[in-house]
């Protein structure tokens, strides 16, 4: 197995060189960390990263929760990464500091331990990314004693918190969910109902599961308009501290096709008419409290997805590097010396492709993580003008990952042909794992109806309008190059069929209702990521082409230059695709809409 899984020097470059992470610290927030903290922290998660979750990588995959009289077991492991995770404060990275958290940015706090964790193992970071989901939900729409008794807990991880949206009947359809929530004159509410798909809903690893649930409180509206938000924590507080059991449940837990590491669950709340929530925030409103979870989610999950297709790329560039076979094609010699793989053209191919995925995902996703913290500090137009682009690359950054990542790790299996396919080799492991992503917090689906039904729209179009003029502000960076100017007037070109497309999608809408103008929501999440990645390689190539006029070591040197050969790829080889998607998004033929059903074989 590779020893490297992520770059430290890249993740470096992304937040020093790119999008200079320094400047955070002239506002009062983060005025008390510095260069020197943000080093530390990466330093000490690559060290955690290594010795903690990386040796279990396979032995989590192989050994997976058994569901035993209602207990999940999970590896052993669990508990001691929940509890070290909490003591060295990586649950708390990002809270306030009167919450008892260390009050770091998102890009250093959440995007490098996360990054570095999921690397590293997948299975085995998201138990600490859910506890810091549920914990900062509760901080932001909770009462304070809400926050005294459940904060606390969760960031020293000792308890862990939970999502709870999908029921069987419902799925992904919010508008149909049925769990139900009877007030009581004892202040909480009486819940009864299922949920299903729940990301280690129930386990050995921690002493107690705070679930963030959603449900209807009797006698509220239908859809989505009656739909609140609860407490409901597995066990629940009586007396002087004591826990009793909540009557939560656990039904079962799924077999999956790889993230074999940590359970998904059915779980049931109710059963004996014990199970008791406490209402967050106001009755009704919360779906509107719940999509600050599911939003930071599907960044989290954008980086999961990028970080498996890091440790693919590691071990295939390995192998790669280590493997002979073969004699390069212009050697007239057949019995020449076999050279390594990588000497082959097309084994190059895959590997730029692999990296171009990895390095432009991580890139757009730490670009997300700028905004949410220049959001933090912002007041007036800027806070809602960043608030604005993150809301509209949200899709994109979990989406472009999730899909990307699984062709991306594809590529991995085939650069180690018939070794790939093996389980004594992690490639077939990496190709499982990542296959959850474009499933987890709303499928790419729902992703595209997300950024062209709603978010290309946001505030009349100014969030659109926002996102062009960034992107237009990183063409003019590269215009001047002589190295760059091509890509960056390639850019320009594909901004304006951007413009085109979607000026004719709006006009279909108007035209031919929603069924019509949604039905290649998908293709138009595919189009706008690739453009959206094209974005970030731009501006990576600007930065690695300034850099390369100093004077610079043969590492930096190579480092730079790799940067600059991964940008032409991506516009050489991904950017073009976008010719074709651009045919089918202009087309406007409604061939899903308009075909039969019977029209299918059965």
């Amino acid at each position: 197995m590779a020893e490297k899984f992520i770059s430290d020097r890249n993740l470096k470059f992304l937040l020093y060189e790119l999008f200079d992470v320094e400047q955070l610290l002239k506002y009062p927030r983060y005025a008390d960390h510095s260069r020197e903290v943000f080093d530390m922290v990466m330093q000490t998660a690559m060290k955690m990263g290594k010795d903690l979750f990386k040796p279990i990588l396979s032995e989590m995959d192989k050994n997976q929760p058994e569901y035993v009289h209602g207990e999940v077991k999970v590896h052993p492991q669990v508990r001691t990464i929940m509890r070290e995770c909490g003591a060295g404060g990586w649950i708390g990275a990002t809270f306030d500091s009167e919450l008892g958290g260390q009050q770091l940015p998102e890009m250093i706090g959440m995007m490098v331990p996360t990054a570095i964790f999921a690397a590293a193992n997948y299975s085995g970071s998201v138990y600490n990314s859910l506890a810091i989901g549920a914990a900062g939900l509760i901080a932001s729409y909770g009462t304070q004693e809400m926050k005294d008794l459940y904060i606390p807990k969760m960031l020293a991880g000792e308890w862990q918190g939970t999502m709870a949206l999908t029921e069987p009947q419902a799925g992904s359809s919010l508008t149909d969910i049925t769990l139900t929530a009877e007030a009581t004159d004892q202040g909480y509410y009486r819940m009864k109902g299922q949920k299903i798909f729940i990301s280690a809903g129930e386990h050995t690893g921690v002493d107690n599961i705070i679930h963030l649930v959603i449900g209807r409180i009797k006698g509220s509206p239908p859809g989505v308009k009656g739909i609140s938000l609860f407490v409901v924590p597995k066990k629940r507080i009586e007396g002087k501290g004591g826990l009793v059991f909540n009557d939560v449940n656990c039904a079962g837990i799924y077999h999956k096709l790889g993230y074999r590491g940590a359970p998904i669950t059915q779980l049931a709340f109710g059963e004996n008419d014990e199970c008791r929530g406490w209402l967050v925030g106001e009755p009704n409103k919360g779906l509107g409290y719940m999509f600050q979870m599911m939003n930071e989610a599907r960044i989290d999950v954008g980086l999961g997805a990028a970080c498996i297709s890091s440790a693919a790329y590691y071990a295939s560039l390995e192998y790669a590097k280590e493997r002979p076979q073969g004699r390069k094609l212009s050697s007239k010699d057949p019995l020449a010396p076999q050279v390594p793989i990588i000497e082959h053209a097309d084994i190059k191919r895959m590997l730029l492709f692999q990296r171009a995925i990895v390095e432009g995902s991580l890139s757009l996703l730490i670009q997300c993580s700028l905004y949410h913290d220049l959001e933090k500090v912002s007041t007036g137009e800027d806070h809602e003008n960043y608030n604005l682009l993150l809301e509209l690359l949200t899709p994109v950054a979990k989406t472009y990952p999730s899909e990307m990542g699984i062709l991306s790790c594809s590529a991995g299996i085939q650069i180690l042909g018939g070794y790939g396919y093996c389980e004594e080799f992690p490639l077939e492991q990496f190709y499982r794992d990542v296959r959850i992503h474009p499933i987890h917090e709303g499928t790419t689906g729902i992703q595209g109806m997300d950024l062209l039904g709603r978010k290309m729209m946001m505030k009349k179009g100014k969030a659109a309008q926002l996102y062009l003029a960034e992107v237009r502000q990183a063409i003019a960076a590269a215009q001047n190059d002589p190295e760059l100017k091509n890509f960056a007037a390639a850019l320009e070109n594909a901004l304006g069929q951007l413009e085109k497309v979607t000026a004719h999608l709006f006009g279909l809408a108007a035209k031919e209702g929603p069924e019509m103008f949604l039905a290649d929501a998908t293709l138009y999440l595919e189009y706008f990521g690739i453009i959206a990645i094209a974005w970030q390689w731009l501006k990576q190539a600007t930065a690695a082409q300034k850099a390369l006029q100093g004077s610079l070591n043969e590492a930096d040197a190579n480092f730079y230059n790799g940067k600059v050969y991964t940008c032409r790829y991506f516009f050489g080889y991904e950017l073009p695709k976008i010719e074709g998607l651009a045919i089918r998004l202009l087309s406007g033929d409604g061939l899903t809409v308009t075909m039969k059903n019977d029209y299918f074989e059965e």
